[in-house]
């Protein structure tokens, strides 16, 4: 499905939505305010994942943006507008809400970098499974230039990355450039600017070529089983992995491979 016109032409969409071969592209539509995440598209965003949670159709999902940055964050402009406790929780409540519901998505979701990523951008990021960058991306949490510890996306950054680099970043505010970002594992791959796209397409090849079911399965354990400890995360690994050898395409998958030949999914 894509975007459908804006009752008023004039008025352009915050979020833009594609679905090409069992893709659903999502892309903030900000670009003349660097893709701020204000409360509506923050609202749109949640919308459209909780609506792709329930569209099998759907096998994978990417975040991208329009114009030269990704994302700068939160709306400050916004967030002066509304001044008050009530509003504040509001907006980092309903913040809250989307990075879960992407963690929850069923599907994969990748961030398609090519500019700057800073504060909740950075968070963004770091909260998709995967992340690909263009050499000309830049991230950063850079909340203490402002009197604003960058304490939610701190969330996502630290289950990331490691304790140190992440409080790095989150102490002094500094960007830090792809090839950082790469190293510190906040992303997966860099690639020229040019090359993002493919890159990007490359990615979802691969995934898009195994069953959806145990993609399912395994990101739901991906992250269940990181915030346990080691008893109960072996616990719940064991069951995850006992309730995937019972789906059909488990069956078919090992059968294919003693058969040398290739599986034939079902999604079940």
């Amino acid at each position: 499905m894509n975007s459908p016109a804006h009752a008023n032409p004039s008025v352009q969409p915050l979020l833009l939505r594609a679905d090409r071969d069992g893709v659903a592209t999502l892309t903030l539509n900000r670009p003349a305010q660097r893709n701020a995440l204000s409360l509506a598209l923050i609202t749109e965003l949640l919308e459209a994942v909780e609506a792709i949670a329930k569209d099998r159709s759907i096998r994978a999902v990417v975040i991208a943006a329009n114009g030269p940055v990704f994302s700068s964050g939160h709306d400050l402009k916004e967030l002066r507008a509304n001044p008050g406790r009530q509003a504040y929780e509001a907006l980092f409540g309903r913040m809250s809400q989307l990075m879960l519901a992407l963690t929850r998505l069923p599907q994969p979701v990748i961030a398609k970098v090519h500019g700057v990523a800073t504060a909740a951008g950075c968070q963004l990021v770091a909260t998709c499974d995967l992340a690909v960058a263009a050499t000309t991306a830049k991230f950063a949490t850079p909340g203490v230039n402002i009197g604003l510890f960058c304490s939610t996306p701190m969330v996502a950054l630290t289950r990331a990355v490691g304790r140190k680099p992440a409080m790095e970043m989150l102490l002094t505010g500094e960007a830090i450039d792809a090839e950082t970002a790469l190293r510190i594992g906040l992303i997966n791959r860099i690639v020229a600017p040019e090359g993002l796209d493919s890159a990007v397409d490359a990615l979802l090849a691969t995934i898009l070529a195994k069953s959806p079911l145990p993609l399912a399965i395994g990101k739901s354990a991906f992250y269940a089983q990181a915030e346990l400890g080691l008893d109960a995360a072996y616990a719940y690994a064991g069951e995850a992995m006992t309730r995937n050898m019972m789906a059909r395409d488990a069956e078919e998958g090992i059968d294919a491979f003693l058969a040398k030949r290739a599986p034939k999914w079902e999604g079940r």
